[in-house]
């Protein structure tokens, strides 16, 4: 093959992907299909599978027990609640003799309900799936493995994800998550000093923005909050954000920063994570956030934690401080190649609360794999 040929083969080979790249960003402006990219509730990789048999997922008989919650507004939505295995141990041939019963009046909800030192977390997971996508049964069990006997999980699909109804919006899905919380302070009867919330990815941005709601409008505070590969906004994120890694959203348009303020002007759900953060720790008294992200996450670009640490630490001071006064005045830890930590606590009398913000970043593990670090963030709750 001549050069000429190679070259036009190569100038064809562009001028296709570059209508085709213009094309999709051309479909995305329209609402519909925005919000489907987006969520991508509709993607999953569990048809030949069920989520209302947790056993198909490797889970024992009855240690998960799903239930429904339904939402102020009327949409219901699928859950799990998964037992701590030590928990599930000492009942087994209770648990496992029991037939299908009412959720609230069920074995493993009274174990969760009546016990005085039982622990829940509730788990707010990224787009596409459902609660039991992939990975997401292994960080269920990490979680519990920070105190086998009394950490439980509560896990939601949001509006329009698996059996949940609806379609999801950013405000809808907000709602979702409060309703779940709502179920597990009101029905479950489990005080706000013993629930820690968690997201991931997209979860995060939902986890931030349900916490910031209780906190605001009902004054309820949380053990914790703990933050994986969480992101500023989407907006932001769409600049440098490449699905799997590979196939960019915005990037392409850095030449041109017209048009990529463009398109980031028409995304309609924005997710504010950032802005929702700080205002999360401005109004608590004794906020306790948690922040892990990989150097090599190659979706979620780890600085969007340095953004939020950030935000969080700032909101600390009435005056304001700049990144650099944070900065001198943070504790920060090197893990070597593992990694590094850094904390900020303002506490004291003189202040009348206790806040702390931690970051950890760790050199590997990507979007999906920090499940080991969850437990111990766990730790300093249970």
């Amino acid at each position: 093959m001549t050069l000429p040929t190679l070259l036009r083969n190569a100038y064809w080979s562009l001028a296709v992907a570059g209508g085709l790249y213009v094309i999709c960003m051309s479909l995305l402006l329209n609402g519909w299909i925005q919000r489907h990219a987006l969520y991508s509730h509709k993607v999953q990789t569990t048809w030949w599978q069920d989520p209302k048999t947790p056993e198909q997922f490797g889970f024992l008989k009855n240690q998960v027990r799903p239930f429904n919650v339904t939402t102020p507004d009327g949409e219901t939505l699928f859950a799990w609640h998964i037992l701590p295995l030590a928990l599930y141990a000492k009942h087994e041939t209770l648990l496992v003799d029991e037939g299908e019963s009412n959720p609230v009046d069920n074995f493993a909800f009274n174990l969760l309900a009546r016990d005085p030192e039982s622990r829940v977390v509730i788990s707010f997971h990224g787009n596409a799936g459902t609660v039991a996508q992939g990975w997401r049964t292994d960080t269920y069990r990490a979680i519990s493995s920070g105190a086998s006997d009394r950490i439980h999980v509560l896990a939601v699909d949001y509006r329009g994800f698996g059996y949940s109804t609806g379609y999801p919006t950013e405000s809808g899905v907000i709602t979702d998550g409060a309703a779940l919380v709502d179920w597990t302070l009101e029905i479950a009867k489990i005080p706000p000093e013993r629930i820690v919330i968690l997201g991931h990815s997209l979860g995060t941005a939902v986890s931030t923005a349900v916490a910031e709601l209780f906190v605001t409008q009902r004054q309820v505070e949380f053990a914790g909050i703990i933050l994986v590969a969480s992101f500023s906004d989407i907006p932001t994120l769409m600049l440098t954000y490449a699905i799997g890694g590979i196939i960019p959203i915005l990037s392409p348009m850095k030449p041109y920063p017209m048009l990529q303020r463009f398109f980031s002007k028409r995304i309609l759900d924005t997710w504010q994570t950032s802005i929702r953060l700080a205002n999360l720790v401005r109004k608590s008294q004794n906020a306790d956030v948690n922040l892990i992200h990989a150097q090599n996450d190659y979706e979620i670009a780890w600085k969007h934690s340095d953004t939020l640490f950030y935000a969080a630490a700032n909101a600390t001071s009435k005056q304001g401080m700049s990144i650099k006064e944070v900065d001198a005045a943070k504790t920060h830890l090197s893990l070597g190649k593992a990694g590094w930590v850094n904390s900020w606590t303002v506490a004291g009398p003189a202040y009348g609360y206790t806040k702390k913000i931690r970051q950890e970043i760790v050199s590997s593990g990507g979007e999906y794999k920090l499940d080991g670090l969850v437990p111990q963030n766990m730790l300093t709750f249970v």
